[in-house]
Protein backbone atom coordinates (compact mmCIF):
# COMPACT_ATOMS: atom_id res chain seq x y z
CA UNK A 1 0.00 0.00 0.00
CA UNK A 2 1.05 3.45 -0.54
CA UNK A 3 0.01 5.30 2.65
CA UNK A 4 -3.64 6.37 1.46
CA UNK A 5 -6.99 5.56 2.56
CA UNK A 6 -9.65 4.00 1.41
CA UNK A 7 -12.22 7.41 0.87
CA UNK A 8 -12.67 7.26 5.24
CA UNK A 9 -11.92 10.75 5.45
CA UNK A 10 -8.13 10.41 6.61
CA UNK A 11 -4.89 12.22 5.07
CA UNK A 12 -3.24 10.67 2.14
CA UNK A 13 0.13 10.81 1.37
CA UNK A 14 1.93 14.19 2.76
CA UNK A 15 0.70 15.85 -0.80
CA UNK A 16 2.06 20.13 -0.62
CA UNK A 17 0.11 22.37 -2.53
CA UNK A 18 2.78 25.66 -3.69
CA UNK A 19 1.90 28.36 -1.79
CA UNK A 20 0.86 31.31 -3.44
CA UNK A 21 4.15 32.97 -3.25
CA UNK A 22 6.09 30.33 -4.94
CA UNK A 23 3.58 30.26 -7.66
CA UNK A 24 3.68 34.16 -8.29
CA UNK A 25 7.73 33.53 -8.10
CA UNK A 26 6.63 31.03 -11.62
CA UNK A 27 7.92 33.20 -14.38
CA UNK A 28 5.34 30.55 -16.12
CA UNK A 29 2.37 32.16 -14.68
CA UNK A 30 4.00 35.91 -15.40
CA UNK A 31 4.34 34.91 -18.95
CA UNK A 32 0.15 33.32 -19.60
CA UNK A 33 -1.13 36.79 -17.30
CA UNK A 34 1.20 38.97 -19.71
CA UNK A 35 -0.25 37.29 -22.96
CA UNK A 36 -3.87 37.38 -21.42
CA UNK A 37 -3.62 40.99 -20.85
CA UNK A 38 -1.96 41.24 -23.72
CA UNK A 39 -4.68 39.55 -25.85
CA UNK A 40 -7.84 41.57 -23.81
CA UNK A 41 -6.19 45.26 -24.78
CA UNK A 42 -6.16 44.44 -28.31
CA UNK A 43 -9.38 43.41 -28.78
CA UNK A 44 -10.91 45.79 -26.64
CA UNK A 45 -8.92 48.93 -28.20
CA UNK A 46 -9.86 46.76 -31.89
CA UNK A 47 -13.78 47.05 -30.64
CA UNK A 48 -13.50 50.66 -29.38
CA UNK A 49 -11.68 51.62 -32.66
CA UNK A 50 -14.51 50.02 -34.48
CA UNK A 51 -17.25 51.85 -32.36
CA UNK A 52 -15.74 55.00 -32.68
CA UNK A 53 -15.07 54.91 -36.70
CA UNK A 54 -18.59 53.51 -36.46
CA UNK A 55 -20.09 56.79 -35.06
CA UNK A 56 -17.56 59.10 -37.00
CA UNK A 57 -19.07 58.11 -40.20
CA UNK A 58 -15.35 56.63 -41.23
CA UNK A 59 -17.25 52.95 -41.91
CA UNK A 60 -20.84 52.40 -44.12
CA UNK A 61 -22.85 49.88 -42.08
Amino acid sequence: MTGTTDGDGGEAEDVRRPSVAAVARDRRVWLILAVVAGLLVCCCSAVVGTLVALSSGLLTA
